[in-house]
């Protein structure tokens, strides 16, 4: 399947939604070659949208991508009730392919309790498929093999796992126990080499918002098997894929997308920006990297592409 970018929702100075940004992010990820984009994850501040605004985003994504790729809808809730009060929307947006939801967070329900949610939200969506979301260092619970396995016999439209759990045997065993056909992606970029080896059939990025080319091209490699390509990449890039996580998921990124002069650095909070000497070093790794192509955006501002 590929390279998919978890996109950021870019933000002006008053906390509203630059909707410019996010048509040209979306432009800039398709141009590159990127294979699908998915909208209002954990890197889009989802938490941070309410509902309107979130509806407002995807359908932003999906009308800019205009079926060039396919755009995937993050739908997340710790509410069963909510999160199907939600999901019901993404059915009567054109251009969503597929709708990702993580683990209920907070309330660290059993395995049983999470069959059940991620049940209830397949029904009420099909027949659009559905990716489950395995991010336990946000949730507090993991999404075992066994209960992913229950739920892709269980309800034919859940057909993918993006899986952050950071174990490397369990995503081996994912790619192992699933039936044929069922899709592994890495949720983590500096796991994406390792999971494609071990079967994973792609990644989710964060680093793709940056460089979706280079991403692109580094996954494609792993997939065709042309693994001195898809190393040398990884090596080339991994500075920039750890710098992505030297603070809070997407402040990094922001930054870094603010320096090459794509969006403003505005986060929501309870987020705020990298430190001055934390921007420093992304500058310098940026420019490095050659990333630094563009004038950089006056904080609020929305640049026109």
């Amino acid at each position: 399947m590929g390279c998919g970018t978890a996109i950021i929702t870019p933000f002006l100075a008053d906390d509203s939604i630059d909707e410019q940004a996010l048509r040209a992010l979306v432009n800039f990820q398709i141009e590159a070659g990127i294979d699908f984009i998915v909208a209002c994850g954990s890197t889009g501040e989802a938490a941070t949208l309410d509902e309107d605004e979130w509806l407002h985003a995807v359908r932003i994504v999906a009308e800019t991508a205009g079926g060039r790729v396919p755009v995937w809808a993050g739908c997340t809730h710790n509410s069963t009730r909510t999160l199907l009060r939600y999901a019901a929307h993404l059915r009567t947006i054109p251009g969503v392919s597929a709708v990702l939801s993580a683990n209920p967070y907070y309330n660290k329900p059993s395995q049983e309790g999470q069959y059940q949610h991620f049940l209830a939200l397949a029904k009420a969506v099909a027949p659009l498929p559905v990716t489950l979301y395995n991010i336990p260092g946000r949730t507090g619970v993991n999404l075992d093999p066994e209960t992913v396995v229950r739920l892709a016999l269980a309800a034919p439209n859940i057909q993918a796992i993006k899986e952050s759990s950071g174990k490397l045997p369990q995503i081996a065993e994912l790619t192992r126990s699933l039936p044929r056909g069922f899709k592994v992606f890495s949720g983590d970029d500096n796991m994406a080499l390792a999971s494609i080896g071990v079967g994973a059939h792609g990644l989710i990025s964060v680093a793709a918002n940056e460089i979706p080319a280079e991403m692109g091209q580094m996954i494609r490699a792993a997939l065709n098997n042309n693994w001195t390509e898809a190393r040398e990449l990884e090596r080339r890039y991994a500075r920039l894929i750890d710098a992505n996580f030297w603070d809070s998921n997407p402040c990094p990124v922001k930054t870094v997308l603010n320096l090459m002069g794509r969006c403003s650095d505005h986060v929501r909070l309870p987020l705020v920006p990298p430190t001055a000497a934390t921007r420093s070093k992304l500058e310098r790794l940026a420019g490095e990297l050659g990333l630094l192509k563009h004038i950089p955006v006056p904080e609020g501002a929305s640049e026109v592409f």
